[in-house]
């Protein structure tokens, strides 16, 4: 059922959702900058959550979110969150692998278990073992 002409929820409504917290990409990152000023003066390590609470957001998939807004604000926020992702690597302490690890870095070995022995039946061994007797220059008996 479609919704009645002036419904503001609506699909394609323009004048739904929040306003945007940052008009311009220079308001965002001027307040980036500041986030990351303040961290080295108060000798602060960066981190995702102090910079979504920094910006004003109340979570971290509001802060995806706004990244998605537009390419510009995309951008910045990607190269935020690398940088911080940056100072977690740099630093390496215990806490920082497991905030890496939720970044998506992996510390695990990749095992292949498959076997690609080749199984062969008793005649077919007994061939293959002849054959390498001889290869090697052992007589039968060997």
């Amino acid at each position: 059922m479609a919704a009645h002409k002036g419904n503001k929820y609506a699909l394609g409504c323009t004048t739904n959702g929040r306003p945007p917290k940052f008009e311009t990409q220079a308001e965002i990152e001027k307040v980036i900058q500041s986030y990351f000023d303040y961290c080295i003066k108060d000798k602060e390590k960066p981190t995702i959550t102090g910079l979504t609470l920094y910006l004003g957001f109340e979570s971290r998939s509001s802060l995806d979110d706004y990244c998605g807004r537009t390419k510009d604000y995309s951008y910045i926020i990607k190269r935020a969150k690398l940088a911080i992702e940056n100072a977690y690597e740099i630093h390496g302490q215990t806490i920082d692998i497991f905030a890496l690890k939720n970044m998506g870095w992996r510390d695990n070995k990749d095992i292949d278990l498959k076997d690609d022995r080749l199984i062969l039946d008793p005649s077919q061994r007994e061939q293959r073992i002849k054959e390498l007797k001889e290869k090697l220059g052992m007589n039968e008996s060997d």
